[in-house]
């Protein structure tokens, strides 16, 4: 009779996790719960948890993690939220456009997009004039800090995926 270890279990239950939030386990997830179920665990919990309880739509969380990914510069991430992202309501021109850099036409997810690359590129340091800007385009505190936690987030797989040189999923292969 075969004995499961603790970690084996801890990988089970966050594998059944991915399986029901997603309906599959990423390669991502694999690679995370071989290593660490802990971090996965806290990945997909963490992950959950905002698009859950956030401020922003689905659509506009895709458009800061597509943001967060190709700054980041992951070729996971960004291919796997370029369908998600479309899953959420985002055509396939301002998935596209925020993949290679550049801004959306909407101007809410223009106003977004700014936003996340200005407090990735000044580490999270905004200044009054900054908070002011965003402030002036709809985007106060419960959004800008909404943006700081998709950052964290996206920045566990985006490393992760760095490291790993993670395979790209079929579903994500568009």
């Amino acid at each position: 009779m075969a004995t499961t270890t603790a970690e084996e279990t801890a990988a089970e239950q966050v594998h059944e996790k991915a399986e029901q939030a997603l309906g599959f386990v990423p390669n991502l997830i694999t690679e995370i719960t071989d290593e660490n179920p802990a971090v996965a665990d806290a990945y997909l919990t963490s992950q959950a948890l905002v698009e859950e309880g956030g401020v922003l739509s689905a659509a506009e969380q895709q458009a800061v993690i597509l943001t967060v990914s190709s700054y980041n510069d992951c070729h996971y991430c960004t291919k796997a939220h370029a369908v998600a992202g479309q899953q959420a309501g985002l055509d396939a021109e301002t998935t596209a456009t925020i993949n290679e850099g550049g801004l959306p036409d909407d101007d809410r997810l223009r106003s977004l997009v700014r936003a996340t690359r200005r407090i990735l590129g000044k580490r999270g340091w905004l200044s009054d004039v900054d908070e002011a800007e965003f402030a002036d385009l709809g985007l106060e505190r419960p959004e800008l800090y909404e943006i700081v936690a998709l950052a964290g987030i996206k920045t566990i797989s985006n490393y992760v995926n760095h490291i790993a040189d993670t395979e790209v999923d079929e579903p994500f292969q568009t």
